[in-house]
């Protein structure tokens, strides 16, 4: 790599990291590589040469990303180079090119210059760059950008980052066992932790420990759904669907519960931090109505001071006829218009046809956390559920009397079987008194299952939009917490259900309202995707109109680069990932 003169090369290279984090599909830190040494990553962090020009550095960048999207540096591939040094540089020589290639509808047009196509045709998956490299085909050797491939400090990264184990780090949290779910073992009596004070050292594992687990696991609360450590402390244990406590006391009971969840739902894939792929079919949603409550029906308005930044931003083409001008003649006002002159009236000149941009062409899908956690209060004196509420439903409203389809759920989990989605008003549905009981009876209740609430207003807004664009928004303050579901890995499924969502050409919007949660904390969870922290519903007008718009153009964006990616394989005969 050649050396920069200019000062601006001997910047940080930590500016890229954005860039680098885009191109992965994941957030990746950027440090400088030790004096001598050629670029390279552990599967968290690229190292690159900071005294590198700034078009070296981002070349260096991009191909150790790209072989991150692309699946290159998976253990059973680098298990195998670790130890060859030759092997490796063979393998890289080769899958450099397939990783760029998969990925080049990402890359400035510097880096894709480096690929060589020929190559890169001669592999379609990194099993197949390996078999070349083990092959006695000549290979030719890497481009001093592609840097290097260090096994062992990826396999001993890797090592590190499963052996820690993610706790909670907010006392608002109940303790539980984070490596147990309540249904990963149906035969157990064990079904899940109990919250305090039933957690103790000797009442926990006893029989009246177990039934209380029990009592708690499968009781249902007011809104359909399970009720959590978090609910408020006057709530009410019910379940089914008379009030009451009605309690399945053996395990039979909690296999039939859990198989009817299983059945009424719809599963999803939840990507695993710590080995680095998806669990398939691992979590379930169920969509619900809300129960009625003792609560009367909620306010649903918008003032014009929101509609107003909402008003242009997704429009469609309407065929606007006996126009001044466009793009081609309106017959039958040109007959008229024949006519009248014949008959000695002045004649017009609206006799054509123009497609303006007047019909609304937007579909929304507001998606609204009422976890346990939205109980707490908020810096202004409401809890975060009543400043979220009021933000969910003035968008709701502004966004419905523009004319968009709008949809609004609330979401809250208890556990990867029981992630819940209650549905406040469909596509279909009028702004009306229905809509209006719903929204009032949700209360806050459970966990934070993030992900899979993402993946399934994703299928929602792709099944029933019905719009060519469509739109995910996420009201949340932005701690995703479940059984087995925290910290880091909670965080990486949240931000690979954003990612995917993107990909899929969606635009998503993450809002946390009133809940104070600091913007690094939102970028652990929300990643690239727009988001922003409000203290007050009344402050949405400011930023709303930005988020929108930007969420929206990157819509656009993945659309587009999903259409040139998928003629790109056509075109070399690759298959998708």
């Amino acid at each position: 790599m050649t050396r920069a003169s200019s000062p601006d090369a001997a910047r940080r290279p930590t500016r890229f990291a954005l860039l680098v984090s885009g191109i992965a599909g994941r957030t990746l830190d950027v440090a400088a590589v030790a004096p001598g040494e050629r670029p390279w990553t552990d599967g968290t962090t690229v190292f690159v040469d900071a005294g590198a020009s700034a078009a070296d550095q981002v070349a260096a960048l991009a191909v150790q990303a790209s072989l991150i999207a692309a699946g290159s540096l998976e253990p059973r591939i680098v298990r195998r180079l670790s130890g060859r040094p030759v092997l490796g540089r063979r393998y890289l020589a080769v899958e450099g090119h397939r990783a760029l290639t998969a990925n080049s509808y990402l890359l400035p047009p510097r880096v894709r210059s480096l690929i060589d196509r020929d190559i890169a045709a001669r592999a379609g998956s990194p099993l197949a760059s390996l078999a070349i490299a083990l092959g006695r085909e000549r290979v030719p050797g890497p481009p001093d950008a592609f840097g290097a491939i260090h096994p062992r400090r990826l396999l001993t990264a890797r090592d590190r980052l499963q052996a820690t184990v993610p706790a909670p780090d907010d006392a608002r949290r109940p303790r539980h066992d984070a490596r147990r779910e309540p249904d990963e073992d149906p035969a157990s009596d064990d079904l899940g932790c109990l919250p305090e004070p039933f957690c103790g050292s000797t009442g926990g594992r006893g029989a009246l420990g177990r039934l209380l687990q029990r009592m708690l696991t499968l009781s249902r609360e007011p809104g359909g759904g399970f009720q959590g450590a978090e609910a408020p402390r006057g709530a009410r244990l019910v379940a089914g669907e008379a009030r009451g406590t009605r309690l399945a006391t053996g395990p039979a009971g909690a296999l039939e519960a859990m198989a009817a969840v299983r059945r009424q739902g719809r599963t999803y894939p939840e990507w695993d931090l710590h080995r680095q792929r998806y669990r398939q079919n691992w979590c379930t949603v169920r969509e619900t109505d809300p129960r009625p409550g003792d609560s009367g029906p909620g306010a649903i308005t918008a003032g014009p001071v929101l509609r107003r930044p909402l008003a242009r931003l997704a429009l469609g083409l309407d065929r606007c006829h006996r126009e001044l001008q466009g793009d081609e003649l309106d017959i039958d006002a040109a007959v008229e218009e024949q006519v009248e002159a014949l008959a000695g009236v002045p004649p017009g000149e609206a006799v054509y046809i123009d497609s303006l941009r007047r019909r609304p062409d937007l579909a929304v899908l507001i998606l609204l956390d009422i976890s346990g956690s939205a109980s707490m209060p908020s810096p202004s004196g409401q809890t975060v559920h009543d400043q979220q509420r009021t933000a969910a439903a003035a968008l709701t409203a502004a966004l419905h009397v523009l004319g968009n389809r709008v949809a609004l759920y609330g979401f809250y989990s208890h556990g990867r079987s029981a992630v819940r989605l209650v549905r406040v008003k469909r596509f279909g549905d009028r702004l009306d008194a229905t809509v209006m009981h719903r929204f009032g009876a949700l209360v806050p209740a459970a966990y934070t299952r993030l992900g899979a609430a993402i993946r399934h207003g994703t299928a929602v807004l792709e099944d029933r939009g019905g719009t060519a664009r469509r739109l995910l928004v996420v009201l949340s303050d932005g701690f995703a917490y479940d059984y087995g579901y925290e910290g880091s890995y909670a965080e990486a499924d949240a931000r690979r259900a954003l990612a995917e969502a993107r990909r899929r050409g969606l635009g998503c919007l993450c809002l946390s309202v009133g809940a104070g949660t600091e913007i690094g904390a939102l970028r652990r969870v929300f990643g690239t995707a727009a988001h922003a922290t409000v203290a007050r519903p009344q402050e949405l007008a400011r930023v709303a109109g930005p988020l929108f718009r930007e969420a929206l153009r990157s819509a656009e964006f993945h659309r587009g680069l999903a259409q040139h990616n998928v003629h790109l394989r056509q075109q070399l005969k690759i298959p998708g990932r």
